[in-house]
């Protein structure tokens, strides 16, 4: 149940300020502000001094978060930038005395849709389908969505600078002579309320490449190879790409575990980095700047993601906005040695 010590965390006061506003302390001398706020945040939390008894919620359940998730452990394993948005998630919410729980995976074939009514708020990370995800808002409307490119204005929205990112990548090599520019990626992907998965090409990384080499009239150096986000994808993809003619001088690619397979490929056909093609990815995981050579990368602070899905979220459970928001997180390209002037 809501603890005075849950109400002082989120308020900013101590736990004793907490008890005499709540209990009417006329000794106690406090900014009418603070006072305010320590009641509004009480009563948005069902709390009662009455035996700190609650109100017509289930116990508990207004002070979690419930987690909507695309990955299994494996998976982010695979790919730290999921794992590093749930790290992100758990720290901030400790931070103001939330708790977190996993409500079910999208891939999970049984749901249990209801539970998603008893929580504080529900953090979806990745996309399902937009009936799902409408669905879910209704059970619980305190929703937040991470890593999603959703388009819909009435929804909690954070999302990544990526398409820009692109085109900023593509500046750079345009600056440094490449135009034979190519793009390996993994699809886009979204999940339905059954749990099966829809695939697409329109991935924004993709689409912003498509749309930047047209505007530059570099029409005829279009390539765009997807599949999933496997390492052996980007072995699989630069393989077919480096038998072509007309080789490109340069890559983007969609991610550092697909760059690690590019580097596989590159390397067997007997070309080398940057020599033969440059190559700038994204993510900035640990292992980018020990590979040989080190990899251009965009880094994104997954775990500042998370946090601010958190808060989010908080600011929702205490009524502190009702008016949805779409935030888009920066990223920074770090130039390393795998891209060089043609």
């Amino acid at each position: 149940m809501t603890s005075i010590r849950d109400i002082a965390q989120m308020a900013g006061v101590s736990a004793a300020s907490v008890s005499r506003i709540l209990n009417n302390d006329p000794a106690f001398s406090i900014n009418e502000n603070t006072r305010q706020r320590v009641i509004e945040i009480a009563n948005s939390l069902n709390y009662s001094t009455d035996k700190n008894k609650r109100g017509t919620r289930s116990v508990g359940d207004d002070l979690t978060i419930g987690l909507i998730v695309r990955h299994n452990a494996q998976s982010e394993f695979d790919d730290p930038y999921f794992r590093d948005i749930r790290r992100g998630i758990e720290q901030e919410a400790a931070k103001w005395r939330l708790k977190t729980i996993q409500a079910f995976r999208m891939r999970d074939e049984k749901k249990d849709w209801d539970q998603l009514k008893r929580y504080g708020a529900v953090i979806m990370i990745s996309e399902m389908t937009k009936e799902a995800t409408e669905y879910v808002s209704q059970l619980n409307p305190n929703l937040i969505l991470v890593d999603n490119y959703s388009k819909n204005p009435q929804f909690d929205c954070i999302q990544t600078d990526f398409a820009t990112k692109t085109r900023e990548i593509l500046d750079v090599l345009y600056e440094k002579g490449h135009q034979n520019i190519a793009f390996i990626g993994g699809s886009s992907s979204c999940v339905t309320a059954e749990g099966d998965v829809l695939y697409s090409q329109d991935e924004v990384r993709a689409m912003s490449y498509i749309e930047w080499m047209k505007l530059h009239n570099l029409e005829a150096y279009i390539r765009v190879l997807q599949g999933s986000w496997k390492t052996e994808t980007g072995l699989q993809l630069a393989a077919k790409l480096l038998n072509e003619e007309n080789r490109p001088t340069a890559l983007v690619v969609g991610s550092d575990p697909l760059s690690v397979g590019v580097y596989r490929a590159i390397s067997e056909a007997g070309l080398s980095i940057p020599e033969d093609i440059s190559i700038i990815s994204f993510d900035d995981n640990e292992m980018s700047k020990f590979m040989i050579p080190a990899l251009s990368s965009v880094r994104m602070n997954a775990e500042e993601v998370g946090r601010i899905a958190v808060r989010m979220a908080k600011e929702r459970i205490l009524k502190e906005r009702t008016m949805p928001i779409r935030v888009v997180c920066g990223s920074e390209l770090r130039l390393r040695e795998s891209v060089k002037e043609v």
